[in-house]
């Protein structure tokens, strides 16, 4: 008979991730969320251990392992109450990134603060005026004699105040085409004319969003990811880092999802109503049972969308990650729901926290890309439709 599971070295990495993180707990996190403080104690304690880094090679400080290992990190963070959403950022976009495109000195300069979290990476590709629409891209990086100057405009930028740098998709010029294409960039958050203000927002998180402001930002010529000639190969490296990000999307959704649902099935234990406890009756156990059918669903498919990468497998690996970010968030919203219905009244109060999930677990249909350009995505790739945008 054969069984599908994971690796037991991922399953101990899964059990050792999800100790640390229940010894801080939820409680701790939406503390320190809600008096507006970070939760840097937990964030270093991970890189010490080794697991912030652990899809980074181990000659940069990392743990050699792949895109799969820091899923299931983020997933067991997520699901113990503590989701972590510069984890879909800074190891897993930037540390991919760089890791297999940065030269021998941005990896010996950067990665090593990457994986033992004293040199956080954020990540700028959206625009107010470009959205999802990527080619609509205006920032620009211009040569000025070796180095380059950036000008333009991010927004929905996580942890720009948590981190040390910031990698920034601009447009250059091609000299031989004159058109603009992709680059990537590693900007210094602390350069002269990069400014940031947070967006207010309803969600229960120490990781705030930005607007971010690059006006003339001077960089040297191997701020360039590559290298100083290297910008041929924007393009390549920015969807490099869109898969590893679905999949860490959806290793966050589930486990958020997974948090919500052993909540109210707990929850649903102790209550009495009636003649005995509420996950009794159908009204609650149904509904319950279906997030756990949907929940392990969207599990597979992130798990088989990171075995994908991880082979280099890459045209499959795109079709699986959209599949999985698109099922986990789903699954996400529903379970989310679906508890603070379970707690009732209680659901809607700072007691049980089940509600302050609801922003958090809604905004996985919208970003990093949403429900409909996957859906866009898959009727176009995966169904042979004719495009529709």
């Amino acid at each position: 008979m054969t069984t599908f599971t994971e690796t037991e070295e991922r399953q101990e990495l899964r059990r050792q991730v999800a100790k640390l993180a229940a010894s801080y707990g939820r409680e701790w996190f939406t503390e320190r969320a809600r008096a507006g403080e970070k939760t840097t104690e937990l964030w270093l304690e991970i890189g010490r251990l080794g697991y912030l880094g652990i899809n980074v090679p181990e000659e940069y400080g990392g743990g050699g392992g792949g895109v799969g290992d820091i899923a299931a990190v983020c997933e067991e963070l997520a699901a113990q109450g503590c989701p972590l959403l510069l984890m879909v950022v800074s190891p897993a976009i930037c540390g991919t990134v760089i890791s297999r495109y940065g030269t021998e000195e941005q990896k010996r300069r950067w990665l090593p603060g990457i994986c033992d979290g004293t040199g956080t990476m954020a990540f700028a590709i959206t625009e107010p005026d470009a959205g999802t629409n990527t080619h609509n891209i205006t920032t620009t990086a211009r040569r000025d004699g070796d180095g380059w100057v950036l000008s333009g405009r991010k927004i929905w930028i996580s942890g720009v105040d948590e981190a040390d740098h910031v990698l920034v998709v601009a447009r250059t010029e091609d000299a031989r085409t004159g058109k603009l294409k992709p680059c990537l960039f590693v900007v210094p958050t602390s350069a002269e004319g990069v400014e940031y203000t947070a967006i207010p927002m309803e969600i229960v998180s120490p990781e705030r969003q930005f607007t971010v402001f690059l006006d003339d930002v001077r960089l040297p010529g191997d701020a360039l990811v590559g290298g100083a000639e290297n910008i041929d190969g924007g393009l390549v490296q920015l969807f490099a880092g869109l898969n590893p990000e679905r999949i860490m999307a959806a290793s966050f959704s589930t486990g958020l999802a997974r948090y919500a649902l052993e909540r109210a099935t707990a929850y649903a234990k102790e209550r009495t109503v009636f003649q005995g406890p509420i996950g009794g009756h159908q009204a609650i156990a149904h509904p319950l049972a279906q997030s756990h059918i949907e929940i392990e669903m969207a599990r597979l498919m992130t798990q088989k969308a990171a075995a994908l990468y991880d082979a280099g497998d890459e045209a499959a690996a795109g079709e699986a990650a959209n599949m999985a970010k698109y099922a986990a968030a789903e699954a996400a919203c529903d379970a989310v729901d679906r508890a603070v219905q379970t707690h009732g009244g209680y659901g809607a109060s700072q007691e049980y926290g089940m509600a302050g999930l609801l922003v958090a677990a809604r905004v996985g249909r919208i970003a990093p890309v949403s429900r409909e350009m996957i859906l866009n995505y898959v009727a176009m790739h995966s169904l042979g439709l004719p495009k529709s945008y």
